[in-house]
């Protein structure tokens, strides 16, 4: 086991040659200049760049690796696999891989919720099982239009942009919202607003100018948009709107999923069950790419090969995915989590106390600390620099990246969740 360190020594600032990548890739990526160092391997809640640093990774890939890197478990399933020269690629061919993820998708996950979803997958990326999911809504209901919030992230193609918030990530791509009506979010930056309400009156009135869309696509906790959970009620009174006028509902569970909140998926807190989810990031187990679609078996219109894509049928993804599906039946791995998820939630509360300012909002195992009152922006920035010195990786969001989004794996011991959450506290105190 990797010994824990000082978290109060500063780590030693290597020399890195970034040349080659600045010589050959785009001026678009991101995070390699937030987090400047080459990164060569990876344990559990830990990091280790080519030198030697280590960082703890209160980031994990975007909630991409909710079992943290490598999980022995997971990779022993991969490694048999590749040991045993098991099909690596097979579009939506039947494989053994698939059969089994499905058989473990449906006994550890959509059995025990009661749900009956068809699966669809779809590609390698969330935004792929957005685009299927709008393609689909529309093909099924014969509307076009389709309802979706302020803070709203869904992707980075096409239509998935289109169902998106923010102005700058449309404009990159050149897209309008055409056939989407944005609809201001129950929480955001602004204050509470009555959507749902606002929803109805627009859906009941034949003179609001809103036909009756396909879909309302919405988020159970908005991630990108700033950590803002909807409450129970607020989903429950959705879910009635949407069935009274005949409105698909798509939950957005790409990164609140997959055990994220507390249970598998988001929404499962609101006792509500909805059209249409998008599943991706974290499904593929150890990192690896998948993402899917899940519908409500009359909505499954499709024609064969009418809707495909070349990496939908990613083996070792299922391999991986499969067996994290299985970590849902070990009562280990679920102990871990609700503790972790448990003092998380004391040290909003510890932040709360200690600065008023501080708007902190979460659930399960991601927490927002919110800077717009407390320094904004530019205090939020100095907070992630400080904690990237001092050896903890943590990602901003909201509208102007002034919220700190801290999302540690399900499967983080208590001592280096304490580690990481010292480090934090410490950047906030010093900022």
């Amino acid at each position: 086991m990797t010994m824990l360190v000082d978290e109060t020594v500063p780590p030693h600032k290597a020399a890195y040659d970034f040349s080659l990548f600045e010589a050959m890739e785009s001026e678009v990526r991101y995070y390699c200049r937030k987090f400047p160092v080459v990164f060569d391997r990876a344990q559990g809640a830990e990091l280790y760049a080519e030198d030697g640093r280590m960082f703890t990774d209160f980031f994990c890939g975007a909630g991409t690796l909710n079992y943290g890197h490598n999980h022995p478990y997971l990779k022993r399933r991969i490694t048999e696999y590749l040991a045993r020269d098991g099909v690596m690629h097979g579009l939506d061919m039947y494989t053994v891989a698939k059969r089994t993820f499905l058989s473990r998708l449906r006994e550890q996950v959509l059995a025990p919720r009661g749900l009956d979803h068809k699966v669809q997958f779809c590609g390698p990326t969330g935004t792929d099982a957005v685009e299927a999911a709008l393609k689909v809504a529309r093909r099924a209901t014969g509307r076009r239009g389709v309802v979706s919030f302020t803070g709203a992230y869904h992707g980075m193609s096409r239509g998935s942009l289109a169902v998106s918030g923010g102005r700058r990530a449309r404009a990159a791509g050149q897209v309008g919202t055409a056939d989407v009506t944005f609809v201001p979010y129950e929480d955001g930056p602004a204050g509470p607003f009555d959507s749902i309400g606002y929803l109805e009156r627009m859906l009941s009135d034949p003179s609001s100018g809103m036909d009756i869309p396909a879909a309302v696509i919405v988020e159970p906790l908005q991630m990108e948009g700033g950590v803002y959970p909807a409450s129970a009620d607020w989903l429950r009174r959705l879910r009635g709107v949407t069935t009274r006028y005949g409105v698909l509902l798509i939950f957005d569970e790409i990164q609140s999923g997959c055990g994220r909140t507390g249970t598998f998926f988001c929404f499962e807190h609101a006792g509500v069950v909805p059209d249409i989810i998008t599943v991706s990031k974290a499904i593929g187990g150890y990192g690896l790419p998948l993402s899917m679609v899940l519908f409500r078996p009359d909505l499954d219109v499709w024609s064969p090969g009418e809707h495909t894509g070349t990496f939908r049928g990613n083996q070792l993804a299922f391999v991986a995915g499969a067996a994290a599906c299985e970590l849902w039946g070990q009562d280990g791995f679920r102990t871990t989590a609700a503790v972790g998820a448990r003092r998380l939630e004391r040290f909003g509360a510890e932040l709360r106390d200690s600065d008023p300012a501080l708007a902190v909002r979460g659930l399960g195992m991601v927490l927002g600390i919110d800077l717009r009152a407390a320094g904004g922006a530019e205090r939020a920035d100095r907070i992630q620099r400080h904690c990237f010195e001092t050896g903890l990786i943590v990602e901003l969001c909201g509208r102007d990246d002034e919220v700190i989004k801290v999302m540690p794996p399900l499967t983080i011991d208590l001592a280096r969740l304490e580690r990481g959450l010292t480090v934090l506290h410490r950047a906030i105190q010093a900022s």
